[in-house]
């Protein structure tokens, strides 16, 4: 009995502590691999290590677009009222040639709607190849940069960076990252969202 309370006390405790919600796609699922290697999984231990008592709930799905990841939000937003959410969405709109339009219009009520319930929105910016025309990933990568000046957000310039074009941190698909790729991944999370955190 006595461990059950303790038990109760615990997860009490945890899900008492503030909380990043992380909205993405396969990139951050973590597709090919245990969630145990995955960056979202790490970012808790380096939030921990860095002195911030988030907890961490990952709430991506591989393959997801942005126009689910819009049906999805406004449940997780209710259920784990997050101080921080970390979108991470679009590549799958980019791979399916979906409208940039309506990609960039899911994006920004996703920043709206988050931004509404309090929390901080750092936003990850995808590039895409250009399998679709030079104009068409152009006008993709735009929307990242565009929203982030639009809203004040902080910006991921490019979360593959470091990973994409090096085949070692890749898996055999050539498009998912590998567990080599999961710390650099972090990095480029970290770069922005630490200063952030100190900002606020």
């Amino acid at each position: 009995m006595l461990l059950g309370f303790a038990g109760q006390a615990f997860a009490d405790e945890a899900a008492s502590r503030p909380t990043v919600l992380v909205l993405g796609d396969s990139l951050s699922a973590g597709y090919g691999m245990d969630v145990q290697q995955t960056w979202v999984y790490m970012l808790e231990a380096r939030l921990h290590s860095e002195g911030y008592g988030y907890r961490v709930i990952n709430a991506s799905i591989s393959g997801d677009t942005t126009g689910n990841g819009l049906r999805r939000l406004p449940r997780a937003l209710d259920l784990h009222q997050p101080e921080i959410v970390i979108i991470e969405l679009g590549g799958n709109d980019g791979l399916r040639g979906l409208p940039v339009a309506a990609m960039r219009d899911n994006l920004e009520q996703m920043v709206i709607k988050a931004q509404q319930s309090g929390a901080m929105v750092v936003l990850a910016g995808i590039l895409i190849p250009p399998n679709y025309g030079e104009e068409y990933a152009s006008d993709f990568a735009a929307v990242y940069g565009e929203l982030a000046a639009e809203y004040d957000l902080p910006l991921i310039p490019f979360f593959m960076d470091g990973v994409a074009l090096d085949p070692s941190k890749m898996q055999a698909d050539g498009i998912h990252p590998n567990t080599a790729a999961q710390p650099i991944l972090l990095n480029n999370v970290w770069q922005v969202l630490g200063p952030a955190l100190k900002a606020s």
